[in-house]
């Protein structure tokens, strides 16, 4: 994929074809990749971290929105997803700033962080839960997302099974996985027919980019976004899955 910026409009060249997505101006200075989907563009706007934002037929999908982000002239929220209770997963003043007015704002969280955001839908790993925005019906399915070897003592993991949620989205029939804090868990080995996943990686709270590499070997996404990869070297997920055709790797900024 070539991108090229002008102002107030992205250029996105993919597969031959040409996408233009029109931004406002004050949005000018983020990125974000097209994809057509049965009910309408879908854009993808990396925001910081663990923070995106899903523009899905007019409507707004964020994940994990934090202090860190610049949401500056970005759409309110329609729908929020929690994966964590950690600071750069879960913070009030973010959601609070991007919510509608009333409960025109939908949010789902796994158990834990629904402890916190009262008003949230809490999913345990799992679960399914379907969100009407507009004319669309969208389902969110909580996935685990959990550590096997890392933590700060022995006998104890920065994220233990069943605190967290990775979610898969389905948006105008496609697949959309969002891995949320975890090691290469079965149940992330397990997922069938992901057309886009975002896959953590950092040390020591999650996986390397080579233990990421090798579960997407398994599972086999048809595009990835490295995302929540502070300090990692992306370079060695690059070289891990080069030769593995039908996966394209996608790198965008998000720090």
């Amino acid at each position: 994929m070539r991108a090229f910026r002008n102002p107030g409009k992205l250029t996105i060249i993919l597969a031959g074809l040409l996408f233009v997505a029109s931004l406002p101006a004050q949005q000018s200075k983020l990125s974000a990749d097209v994809e057509k989907t049965a009910a309408g563009d879908l854009k993808i706007i990396p925001i910081n971290h663990a923070s995106l934002l899903l523009d899905f037929a007019g409507k707004a999908i964020y994940v994990d929105p934090v202090g860190q982000g610049d949401y500056t002239g970005l759409p309110k929220a329609d729908l929020i997803l929690i994966t964590d209770i950690h600071g750069d997963h879960l913070n009030a003043k973010a959601i609070a700033e991007l919510k509608k007015p009333g409960s025109e704002t939908a949010i789902v969280a796994s158990g834990e962080a629904a402890k916190t955001l009262t008003e949230a839908k809490a999913l345990a790993n799992g679960e399914t839960f379907t969100v009407s925005l507009g004319n669309q019906k969208i389902a969110v399915e909580a996935v685990a997302a959990y550590n096997l070897t890392r933590g700060p003592a022995p006998g104890q993991f920065y994220h233990p099974k069943g605190r967290g949620n990775g979610y898969i989205l389905a948006l105008g029939g496609k697949r959309i996985y969002i891995s949320g804090d975890t090691e290469c868990v079965p149940e992330l080995k397990q997922l069938k027919n992901i057309d886009i996943a975002f896959i953590c990686m950092n040390l020591p709270y999650t996986q390397t980019p080579q233990e990421a590499a090798e579960c997407i070997r398994l599972f086999r996404p048809r595009a990835v976004y490295p995302y929540h990869y502070r300090g990692q070297d992306l370079q060695v997920l690059v070289n891990a899955l080069k030769n593995e055709m039908g996966i394209d790797v996608r790198l965008r900024n998000w720090y």
